[in-house]
């Protein structure tokens, strides 16, 4: 009967979403398209005043496979592959945090969010705190993050690799508006950031290949395959991008959104090896097959670039391709066992990861599994024996 009520509401929340973004209600969460794109026209992947990805990123609708509603539809949906238990996690404050960033270390807050001690310099990526869509009750949150937005640590440098809902977040940006930081994003990003009040004197926009540089940290935006647009009308108008992260000792990549191509094997060319690759994992699905990243592909990514340590990233918050939760992470940790030769790591949300130091240690393996969108061991009535050993397995943490 719950689920039942859940279901009801928010099909009657789709009809008034729609009004109110038809009314005009959503704009500041819609951000800004570039003015002047004059400068793009000489660009190999610009062409008709949009963005192109240099190879073919097909979607087929007939071949949309997993659990639940198919369409767009779901983002408003109670969801079938989310779990209904809490996650282990650290919870982190602003005391957490060194007052002077270290040598390297790496936190993970969920999905792609990011904060990157990298030499001395604190780096903070796609940071999202709040849900991935322009209205509150869409595409939410099926984990907590593991701090408030004000509890942030100044960063020196914000990262964006793409303007969707689940990589840029207006509030959080807006909360950074006063902040001494600087943001650097792909090309056409700086829009959206100008529009939320963020000087234009602290943004720098790189397209593929280009690279801003200071205190001797270098940051080189590389190609990734995927699209961008925070509605329809404004698809591709911005662009998308991979990042590589130098310092004089320590390498960092970060793939971004992105599907499997030679820009991989390119990138570990020209940059590798890597200490640390953070890898997006989530989101595949055979109606847009190269897109996101499918699990064998990630294994190959990660030889291709050339990294030390794989950690894997764009999963465990946001349902967005109808798998079961769980299921990326776990295909990754099979195939990285019979490879034989990937460095896995997996923190907890607001674990301190410091390479070298911090153990290989599968949490989510310790979790309920899910098969077809059900919770294997947990979705049974909650007075059950059974649920409460679900809820003792997180107890420890």
């Amino acid at each position: 009967m719950q689920r039942y009520k859940k279901f009801v509401a928010a099909a009657a929340a789709i009809p008034l979403a729609t009004v109110l973004l038809l009314a005009g209600c959503a704009p500041r969460e819609f951000g800004q398209t570039p003015e002047d794109v004059s400068a793009y026209r000489y660009l190999p992947y610009f062409a008709d005043g949009k963005f192109r990805n240099q190879e073919e990123t097909p979607y087929y609708p007939d071949r949309v496979r997993g659990g639940g509603h198919t369409g767009r539809l779901r983002f408003f949906l109670p969801n079938p592959n989310a779990p209904d238990y809490p996650f282990p996690m650290v919870r982190l404050g602003k005391d957490a945090f060194a007052e002077n960033p270290e040598e390297l270390t790496a936190y993970w807050l969920g999905h792609s969010s990011l904060i990157i001690d990298l030499e001395g310099k604190r780096l903070l990526v796609d940071p999202v705190i709040g849900n991935a869509a322009p209205i509150p009750f869409a595409v939410r949150r099926f984990a907590p993050p593991p701090l408030e937005r004000r509890e942030l640590p100044l960063p020196d440098y914000v990262l964006i690799t793409h303007d969707h809902y689940d990589h840029l977040e207006y509030a959080t940006i807006r909360h950074l508006k006063d902040k001494k930081t600087f943001f650097i994003v792909p090309l056409g990003v700086g829009a959206h950031l100008v529009k939320w009040g963020i000087s234009p004197e602290k943004i720098r926009e790189l397209g593929w290949g280009d690279e801003f540089s200071k205190d001797g940290i270098r940051i080189i935006a590389e190609r990734a395959l995927h699209f961008s647009g925070r509605t329809y009308a404004t698809r591709d108008s911005s662009l998308w991008a991979s990042y590589v992260l130098k310092g004089s000792r320590k390498r960092i990549f970060i793939s971004g959104d992105t599907g499997y191509s030679g820009h991989f094997r390119a990138i570990g060319d020209q940059h590798g090896p890597f200490d640390l690759a953070f890898i997006e994992i989530d989101a595949w699905n055979p109606g847009w097959p190269k897109t996101h990243l499918f699990p064998d592909e990630v294994i190959r990514a990660y030889h291709d670039v050339r990294a030390k340590a794989l950690v894997p990233v764009h999963w465990g918050v946001f349902d967005l391709a109808l798998h079961p939760w769980d299921e990326s992470i776990r295909m990754i940790a099979r195939l990285a066992d019979k490879d034989g030769g990937v460095n896995l790591l997996t923190p907890l949300m607001g674990q301190q990861l410091v390479p070298g130091l911090t153990q290989p240690e599968h949490w989510w393996a310790n979790l309920p599994s899910f098969q077809s969108g059900r919770n294997r061991d947990c979705r049974a009535d909650k007075k059950t024996e059974e649920k409460n050993r679900c809820i003792k397995l997180f107890s420890s943490y």
